[in-house]
């Protein structure tokens, strides 16, 4: 039995697009040949447990083996086999009707992937890296005989008789010269890793060497045997797979570390399964994030059947879980997936919805459970929480019972119980709620102490996305605001009734304000007089708190450029109130005025951090001299 014949008089343009618009993703010919030879495992798998196939199902598996010295890459399986009518209904006929149709899609198709998944061209991936593919199968069914096809990259195939003696399918791939990376052995190692570490058929890979046999066959064919080196390169039952029930922690920790070889064991991990209205499995980790908001990016791995698909899941788990780590398994996502098809999908926006709703169930029961463990891992998992509040309302709505806000003497509330504790002292004269946070423990301390002695409490908000949660809190807290403790001296932080009286004539305070302004001689510092405390520095800088937030905005790229071009504007807050303020008006000499002025403003500076260079070593040189 011989036939020749053409794939379809439509078709010359499709293998050179094949071989040249793909290229750039070739290695996915393994992923979709193993995944098709899994398929046909699973399916005569199948037919067998419904009893519709009544032969020995054998030892199930896969192989891939490579000659490098025949240059062949060949994938094997023992699944359904295929008779010569379906290898020509199945293998010639492309699901699409011609190259004009095809050209037509193609060019709105963005990559490899979506290529192959719109028009069905899982198995013609094999001609990205084959100048010659054959195909040997003989069918399950009783009486089928084997058969043979083969087709070197043109429209043009041949079947005749197959020489296989069980049931099942052999692809070879005669690699050609532009592809041959793909015969080394670290290198499909490497693909196998990557896309086939999970799949539910054991999967064998090895060498394959072919030993000339005596003569050849009866259309003049060299005959030849096989002899493989291999061994099991995947875990068929990965945890996502099982129930939870059935796993300890270990289990848990094992597999993270088989995903992440080098990383620091997670904080705890959510086991997703659901069947309605989509099916979904996985496992992910919340991972110790110190902060760091960049480097953990693109670490939850999407599968489709235990087959890897991408890394880049933005498209289906929210931006703020992309901080976790772990898998997600889906059948309703197709293995050749777009980012098209992701953006459009029904079921990825529900897939989407679900994971969010599980995570904040999950940080829900954690802390009504166990709160001081809760609260332990707050610096781990504080900067997601925030993250998914900002970004996400149906998480803030959840969120918003369990979020903790950490003051300065490292105590840790929610925000109903922050709000019961500060109300008090707090809220200003027109009854808005005013909520004092340091970002720099250190650098701000004066103002932090200034701030206790009066009272107020100081909260602690120096994550990366502090600025953008204040401002979220704001918005959705009714009569509440956030003031940095340098936004002002604290007896300006809250606006009250009870300001101290002004000790200062009018005229007095008209004199220092100039002394103080002929001092500084600065346009970006405006000198204010202020009736505070005499217990309170003479004299204070501070930047408003909108100015300086909606610089710090822009400086991360939020969207404030106008404000970033801006230049920094502070307030200088003269005490008038304090006795080196009168001391400074008594001096008879102009000299020792400004000279006295000048040092208790560049204190200030001094305290800010706003003092250096030459300013530094002047302010330094007079210190001495002062002495």
């Amino acid at each position: 039995m011989q036939e020749k014949g053409t794939i379809s008089i439509h078709t010359e343009n499709i293998f050179p697009i094949i071989k040249k618009f793909l290229y750039s993703d070739n290695e996915i010919f393994l992923r979709e040949l193993v995944s098709n030879a899994v398929d046909a495992v699973q399916k005569i798998k199948r037919l067998s447990a419904l009893g519709q196939y009544n032969g020995d199902l054998g030892e199930l598996r896969v192989e891939v083996a490579f000659n490098e010295e025949k240059k062949t890459i060949t994938i094997s399986d023992n699944g359904l086999g295929m008779t010569a009518e379906e290898i020509k209904k199945y293998i010639n006929q492309i699901a699409f009707s011609g190259a004009t149709e095809f050209m037509e899609k193609f060019k709105d198709a963005k990559d490899a992937n979506e290529i192959i998944g719109r028009f069905g061209l899982g198995f013609y991936s094999a001609f990205m890296v084959a100048d010659r593919v054959e195909i040997e199968s003989l069918s399950y069914h009783d009486g089928a005989e084997p058969a043979h096809w083969t087709c070197d990259g043109s429209t043009e195939f041949e079947i005749s008789e197959g020489c296989l003696a069980e049931r099942g399918t052999e692809i070879t791939l005669h690699i050609n010269k532009d592809a041959e990376e793909f015969l080394n052995k670290n290198r499909l190692q490497e693909i196998l890793d990557k896309y086939c570490k999970f799949l539910p058929i054991p999967i064998k890979f090895g060498t394959t060497t072919q030993e000339e046999e005596d003569g050849v066959d009866e259309e003049g064919k060299t005959k030849y045997k096989s002899v493989t080196v291999d061994n099991i390169i995947n875990e068929i039952n990965p945890i996502w797979t099982k129930a939870p029930a059935d796993l300890k922690d270990e289990d848990y920790f094992d597999f993270y570390k088989k995903l992440y070889p080098f990383s620091e064991d997670p904080l705890f991990w959510i086991h997703l399964n659901v069947d309605y209205p989509f099916n979904l499995t996985g496992v992910l980790y919340f991972p110790k994030l110190k902060n760091d908001f960049e480097i953990q990016r693109n670490k939850i791995k999407l599968f489709s059947r235990q087959v890897f698909i991408t890394d880049e899941v933005k498209d289906i788990v929210p931006e703020f879980l992309m901080l976790l780590h772990g898998v997600i398994d889906s059948p309703d996502i197709p293995l050749n997936v777009s980012r098209s098809f992701l953006q459009a999908d029904s079921n990825v926006k529900k897939i989407n919805t679900y994971i969010t709703k599980k995570v904040a169930d999950k940080l829900a029961e954690l802390f009504k459970n166990d709160r001081k463990g809760f609260e332990e891992k707050w610096g781990d998992i504080g900067l997601f929480v925030k993250y998914g509040m900002v970004s996400d309302d149906k998480f803030y709505e959840k969120a918003k019972d369990f979020v903790l806000l950490t003051n300065t003497k490292k105590e840790n509330f929610t925000l109903s119980e922050y709000k019961e504790k500060v109300a008090p002292e707090q809220t200003d004269k027109d009854n808005n709620l005013v909520y004092i946070y340091t970002n720099d423990l250190a650098k701000q301390d004066a103002f932090i102490q200034s701030a206790n002695k009066k009272g107020y409490d100081v909260l602690l908000m120096n994550s990366p996305i502090d600025n953008h949660f204040i401002g979220h809190l704001e918005n959705k807290q009714e009569k509440t605001s956030f003031k940095r403790v340098d936004a002002d001296v604290a007896d300006k932080l809250i606006k009250k009734d009870d300001a101290p009286a002004h000790v200062l004539t009018e005229e007095q305070s008209t004199k220092a304000k100039a002394i103080f302004e002929k001092a500084i001689n600065k346009p970006a510092y405006k000198v204010e007089l202020e009736s505070l405390n005499p217990d309170e520095l003479p004299v204070t800088v501070t930047m408003d708190e909108f100015m300086r937030r909606m610089k710090e905005m822009a400086a991360m790229g939020g969207g404030m450029s106008f404000y970033g071009s801006m230049p920094d504007n502070y307030k200088v807050v003269i005490n008038a109130n304090h006795p080196l303020i009168s001391r400074i008006l008594n001096e008879a000499e102009e000299d020792v005025q400004t000279k006295l002025s000048k040092q208790a403003f560049d204190l200030a500076l001094l305290s800010q951090g706003l003092l250096t260079g030459a300013e530094l070593t002047e302010f330094v040189n007079r210190s001495v001299n002062l002495i």
